[in-house]
């Protein structure tokens, strides 16, 4: 296996281009061209490009890692997940996931932590923030400690129905904005609540949560 060019600029993701004697194309991000020491015309016998392109799989489910952790809050099982269906192998995805994890970058009670925040932040029930935590896949031991703290909403919710119903009498509107609550994952009680303070008709909602 002979190595026919190799462009010295890298592309958006930090990857180099490289084309082999049978036509394949490689990409290849910097560590793998300098471990392996390539340069165009440099033979690889089978067991050097095997070597290389394991090493090259490796690293690229770490670096593809990195740019997730970068940009959302992802439990250790999602970001598993995520790097398979991208097309990492499943070893190599989880190496990646145990690598973050030892350098302190994955933590899924501080993730658990940080969506709960943000749950708070968007204005959501705490029925919504369990379903998150949920489908960011946080294991349900962490649950407890991440939403002891989580407030309660009757004040956003007072103030949301008052930004969004003008008319007490005006029956869509209420429902509307029920129907938005509910959807933000708050509970019938709450609103009911929310909504005999404010001296609105809330005969046609239920007592349940």
């Amino acid at each position: 296996m002979r190595i026919e060019q190799l462009k010295t600029t890298p592309d958006r993701a930090g990857r180099y281009f490289v084309l082999l004697d049978d036509g394949r194309t490689l990409r290849l991000y910097r560590q793998t061209v300098e471990d392996f020491g390539l340069y165009p015309g440099k033979e690889l016998s089978p067991e050097q490009f095997e070597a290389m392109t394991a090493a090259a799989e490796k690293l690229s489910a770490k670096m593809r890692a990195v740019r997730i952790v970068s940009a959302t809050n992802v439990s250790k099982k999602e970001l598993e997940s995520r790097l398979i269906q991208k097309g990492e192998k499943p070893a190599d995805a989880q190496q990646a996931v145990r690598w973050l994890e030892e350098l302190n970058l994955l933590d899924d009670q501080k993730t658990a932590e940080q969506i709960v925040h943000s749950c708070i932040s968007k204005g959501y029930g705490l029925a919504r923030a369990k379903q998150v935590l949920y489908e960011k896949r946080i294991p349900k031991s962490l649950w407890d400690a991440a939403l002891a703290d989580y407030p309660d909403q009757t004040e956003k919710i007072t103030s949301f129905l008052q930004s969004r119903i003008t008319d007490p009498s005006d029956q869509r509107a209420v429902k509307r904005a029920v129907d938005s609550l509910l959807r933000k994952g708050h509970s019938y009680r709450t609103i009911r609540e929310a909504l005999n303070a404010l001296s609105f008709d809330t005969d046609e909602f239920s007592e349940d949560d």
